[in-house]
């Protein structure tokens, strides 16, 4: 049984820098992908960025490109989302995800497995 478990989020100024985790059990990951989710209230939840679990070959939303950092350490099967130059529009409940393809997508219909989630506030 795969699980995915969030860690890291917090209250954080705008202009912070926060890491996030999701720490990965239940199988090997190889050839899956990785993602990063987010959803605000009110708001349908969207795709921030994924990573090929192989490869490591990234993708990110527009938003927080050239911001964020997602990576992994196979040793310890945790995915990471390194947030920087946050702001107030970065508030949302964070997702870790994962899908048993190699190829990565903005959809979250297309992943299988999610974590439960942790929030990130940014204050002004």
């Amino acid at each position: 049984q795969v699980q995915l478990v969030e860690s890291g989020g917090g209250l954080v100024q705008a202009g912070g820098s926060l890491r996030l985790s999701c720490a990965a059990s239940g199988r090997t990951f190889g050839g899956y992908v990785m993602g990063w989710f987010r959803q605000a209230p009110g708001k349908e939840r969207e795709f921030v960025a994924s990573i090929n679990w192989s490869t490591a070959f990234t993708n990110y939303a527009d938003s927080v490109k050239g911001r964020f950092t997602i990576s992994r350490n196979n040793a310890k099967n945790t995915v990471y989302l390194q947030m920087n130059s946050l702001n107030l529009e970065d508030t949302a409940v964070y997702y870790c995800a994962s899908r048993p393809y190699s190829s990565g997508t903005y959809d979250p219909k297309d992943y299988r497995y999610w974590g439960q989630g942790t929030q990130v506030t940014v204050s002004s």
